[in-house]
C-alpha cells in the first residue's frame, strides 16, 4: 500500500512541473551548439561549484552510503570525504588545462593528444559505459521511490526518465547548471528539516555515544581499514577527475580563476554536506533499530519522523538528487555523440543549426535508452552488483589515459590503447576471481594501468607530424586563457538566469509554505515554513536584480526585435 498521502503527491508534481518549466525557459537562450553543451563559457564559480557538487550526489548517497551510516556509523563520513580529494587536485593540475584546451566535449583533445582512431574509440566505449551507468542511477530511484510510496517501479522510472530528458533536450546546459542550483537549495532545507528532527528522536550526542560506542568512531568497521580507505580514496581519485561532467565543468568556466574558485567550492561542499546528509541514517540505528535492510535506513526514517507534504518534500529531494547527476551526463553523453561522432566521422561539414538540432536529438535518444535500459537492470543483479563490475572492469583503463594525457606528454597512443583493452581484461578476471578481495583488485588494477600508460612513454615516437603536434597541443595548455569582454546581450542573459533563480526559488518558496502548513503546530513543520520564507526573501531579491530583462521578454512577446539575438555572445 502506498505511505504517501495526496500532499506528498502533490509535492512531487509541483517538482516535476518546475523543472520541466525551468528547461522551457532556458531553451529560448539556446541559439548554438556552443551554448547547448557548455554554457557560452559562461558559468559562474558559484552555479558551476553547486552543480559540480551535485552531478556526484544521486539517491546512491541516500541508499548505499546511508546503509553504511546505520550499520557502521561515522565511517560512512569518513568514506564519503573521498570526494574531497579531486577538487583540490583539480585547483592545482586540472581547471587550467581543461579551459586551455578550447574543448566541447571532455574526450575532443584525444585526437590532437594521441590520434583520430584514439578519440573514435574512447568516444563509442566511453558512451557505452555511460549509458550503462545512467541505467544503474534511474534503476535505483526507482527502487528507492517505490520502497518510500509504493509507486510502482516502472513507473516511478519511467516518469523520472521522461522529466529529466524532456528539460535537458530543450535547455541544454544551462538548463543543467539552473536545475542543479535549484535541487540543491531543496535538497539541502529538506534534509536540513529532518536532521533535527532525527537529532531529537535519537535522544542527542550523548544518548547515541552510550547506546552504540562503536558507531560514533571514524573508522569503525571493515570500511574503517585503512587498505580500504586507501583503496576507495584513490579510487574516487581516479573516477571523479576523469568523470565527463566534472571535467566539463572547468572547461564551461567563465575563465581559468573561475575554475578553480569552482573546484574550492566543490570540495567545500563535498567536505560539510556529507555530515548533514548521513547524520539521520546514523541517528535511525538508535530510533529504528532492527531494520532488516539496512540500505532503507533513509526512507524508514522519513517515514516515522515526517508528516504528510514534508515527506512529499524529502521525496522531491530525492528526485532532485538523482535528477541533477542523470541531466549532466545526459548533456555531456550527448556532446560525445554529437561532436566526436556525428560531426567528426558523418557531418564533418555540419552547420551550427544541424549541430544543434542533432544536439538536441542526441539528449532523446540518450534519455530513452537510459528510461528503457533501466527497467531491465533487476535482471543482472540489481544496482550494487552492477555498478560494481562496471567501475571494476572498465572506469579505471578508460580514465587514466585521459587524466593522465592531458598531464604529460612522452605516454604513446599505443600505450592509451594497451592501458583500455588490457586494463579492462584484467579488471574483469581479477573481479572475477573471488579469492582476490575488492581492495587488492583495485589497487592492482590502478597501479597495471598507471604502469603501462607511463611505460609507454619510454619508447618515443619517431613520427615528426606526430611529435609536432603534440608539441603543439602542450604548448597551448602553458598559455592562459583570455577571455572576452561581456556584451550587452549577455547581461541580459545574466539577467535572465537570475529571474529564471528568482522564479524557481519563489516556487520552492511556495512548495515549502503550502506543505509545511498544515504541520504547523509541529516542528517539521515550523522549518518548512522558516525555508519557504527564506526561499521567497531571496526570491524576491533576485526579481529585483532581473528587472531589467522583464522588458527584454516583454518585447518579444509583442513581436518587437531585440538585436543581436544570442544573448551568450560568440558561438
Amino acid at each position: 500500500m502506498s505511505q504517501l498521502k495526496t500532499l506528498d503527491y502533490t509535492a512531487i508534481v509541483l517538482y516535476m512541473i518546475m523543472m520541466s518549466g525551468i528547461g522551457i525557459f532556458l531553451g529560448r537562450f539556446v541559439k548554438n551548439i556552443n551554448d547547448y553543451f557548455k554554457g557560452g563559457s559562461g558559468v559562474s564559480w558559484i552555479a558551476g561549484g553547486i552543480s559540480n557538487f551535485m552531478t556526484k550526489f544521486s539517491t546512491f548517497i541516500f541508499v548505499a552510503y546511508a546503509g553504511i551510516a546505520y550499520s557502521d556509523g561515522l565511517v560512512a563520513i569518513t568514506v564519503l570525504w573521498s570526494t574531497i580529494f579531486p577538487s583540490l587536485i583539480a585547483v592545482f593540475f586540472f581547471a587550467k588545462r581543461w579551459k586551455r584546451a578550447g574543448i566541447l566535449s571532455p574526450v575532443e583533445f584525444l585526437e590532437t593528444r594521441y590520434n583520430a582512431p584514439i578519440r573514435q574509440i574512447f568516444s563509442w566505449s566511453g558512451v557505452a559505459f555511460k549509458l550503462l551507468d545512467d541505467m544503474i542511477k534511474l534503476y535505483s530511484i526507482g527502487l528507492f521511490v517505490t520502497a518510500a510510496s509504493g509507486i510502482p517501479f516502472e513507473t516511478a522510472v519511467i516518469v523520472c526518465g521522461i522529466v529529466v530528458t524532456l528539460y535537458t533536450v530543450v535547455g541544454g546546459f544551462w538548463a543543467v547548471i539552473v536545475t542543479d542550483v535549484v535541487q540543491f537549495v531543496i535538497l539541502f532545507f529538506a534534509t536540513l528539516i529532518l536532521v533535527p528532527l532525527a537529532y531529537n528522536a535519537a535522544g542527542g550526542f550523548d544518548h547515541m555515544q552510550a547506546v552504540m560506542p562503536q558507531n560514533m568512531t571514524w573508522f569503525n568497521g571493515k570500511k574503517g581499514m585503512p587498505l580500504f580507505l586507501v583503496a576507495y580514496y584513490v579510487l574516487i581519485i581516479i573516477r571523479y577527475s576523469g568523470n565527463w561532467t566534472f571535467i566539463q565543468r572547468f572547461y564551461s568556466a567563465k575563465n581559468e580563476t573561475d575554475g578553480q574558485k569552482l573546484a574550492i567550492l566543490s570540495a567545500i561542499l563535498f567536505f560539510i554536506f556529507p555530515v548533514i546528509f548521513l547524520f539521520p541514517p546514523l541517528a535511525a540505528k538508535v530510533i529504528l533499530p532492527n531494520l532488516e535492510n539496512p540500505e532503507m535506513a533513509y526512507v524508514s526514517l522519513c517515514l516515522k519522523l515526517l508528516p504528510e507534504g514534508i515527506m512529499g518534500l524529502m521525496i522531491a529531494a530525492m528526485f532532485a538528487a538523482t535528477m541533477s547527476v542523470l541531466s549532466a551526463e545526459y548533456n555531456v553523453t550527448a556532446s560525445v555523440l554529437t561532436r566526436d561522432i556525428y560531426q567528426r566521422v558523418f557531418r564533418p561539414n555540419a552547420s551550427g543549426k544541424e549541430s544543434l538540432l542533432v544536439g538536441r536529438l542526441m539528449t532523446l535518444l540518450v534519455g530513452f535508452i537510459v528510461t528503457v535500459g533501466a527497467l531491465f537492470v533487476g535482471g543482472f543483479g540489481g544496482a550494487f552488483e552492477a555498478n560494481k563490475l562496471l567501475a571494476g572492469v572498465f572506469a579505471v583503463p578508460m580514465i587514466v589515459p585521459v587524466i593522465f594525457g592531458i598531464l604529460m606528454r612522452k605516454p604513446q597512443p599505443w600505450g592509451a590503447l594497451a592501458t583500455l583493452f588490457l586494463g579492462t581484461i584484467l579488471g574483469f578476471v581479477l573481479n572475477m576471481n573471488k579469492a582476490i578481495s575488492w581492495e587488492a583488485a583495485t589497487l592492482i588494477e590502478i597501479a597495471f594501468c598507471t604502469v603501462i600508460f607511463m611505460v609507454s612513454g619510454f619508447f618515443p615516437s619517431k613520427d615528426g607530424a606526430y611529435n609536432q603536434k603534440v608539441n603543439a597541443f602542450f604548448y597551448k595548455l602553458t598559455i592562459p586563457y583570455v577571455p572576452e569582454a561581456d556584451t550587452a546581450d549577455q547581461s541580459v542573459f545574466k539577467d535572465a538566469i537570475k529571474l529564471m533563480y528568482g522564479i524557481a526559488f519563489g516556487l520552492t518558496g511556495l512548495m515549502f509554505v503550502i506543505m509545511g502548513f498544515p504541520s504547523r503546530g509541529m516542528l517539521s513543520g515550523q522549518l518548512a515554513l522558516v525555508a519557504g520564507v527564506l526561499c521567497l526573501i531571496l526570491s524576491a531579491f533576485l526579481w529585483y536584480q532581473a528587472r531589467k530583462v522583464a522588458t527584454i521578454i516583454k518585447e518579444e512577446a509583442t513581436d518587437q526585435p531585440h538585436p543581436n539575438p544570442s544573448p551568450l555572445g560568440r558561438g
